[in-house]
């Protein structure tokens, strides 16, 4: 079994349309999409230390968990293990549900954005995303799937890309976006 990590750092952005054209330069759009996240946690009346997400894409029901390593996330980029798993008939939603009540899961927060995915031209394992998060604002992540013999290179790619977007270190902001729509009061 192949483990992957998750090489990530986001930006919140001003000049959405400038930095658009950026991207288009080293990298090609691959899809447009609305996300509609719920997450889930044990306790819902503060923030929780483990939650997950599940994601309708019309078609299937995907479960996501990320377990940060801050042994590995250096200089505004960080590193997740991620696992995921889907929900192919969508049939079996309401008996998951159920699964997660009767063992004390809750909904506590619910999350939707609008996305455009591009890949990046040197390297289509990096992913480069605009998206508008609702209550929060417009946001840039930089993204790439590594096995862990590959993070350093990964690492090094996201500067990279940092640098080439005109996008300074000090710009970098990974709060989550559950962790800034909790502090802003919207939760479920």
């Amino acid at each position: 079994m192949v483990h992957w990590l998750e090489v990530e750092t986001k930006v919140k952005v001003g000049d959405v349309e400038g930095l658009r054209e950026k991207i288009k330069k080293i990298a090609v759009l691959n899809k447009k999409e609305t996300r509609g996240d719920y997450y889930f946690a044990l306790r819902k009346d503060e923030y929780p230390r483990k939650a997950f997400r599940i994601r309708f894409d019309g078609k299937k029901y995907v479960v996501n968990f990320k377990r940060p390593l801050k042994r590995f996330s250096k200089s505004s980029v960080v590193v997740k293990e991620e696992y995921e798993f889907e929900l192919n008939d969508v049939r079996h939603i309401d008996n998951f549900l159920a699964l997660l009540k009767e063992f004390g899961f809750k909904k506590w927060v619910k999350k939707k954005k609008l996305t455009e995915s591009y890949s990046y031209k040197k390297d289509g394992n990096i992913t480069i995303e605009l998206s508008k998060v609702e209550h929060l604002g417009n946001y840039m992540e930089i993204e790439c799937l590594v096995e862990p013999r590959k993070l350093n290179s990964a690492r090094k790619k996201i500067f990279e890309i940092l640098k080439i977007l005109g996008v300074n270190e000090t710009d970098v902001d990974n709060t989550g976006y559950t962790k800034a729509l909790w502090k802003k009061g919207f939760k479920i």
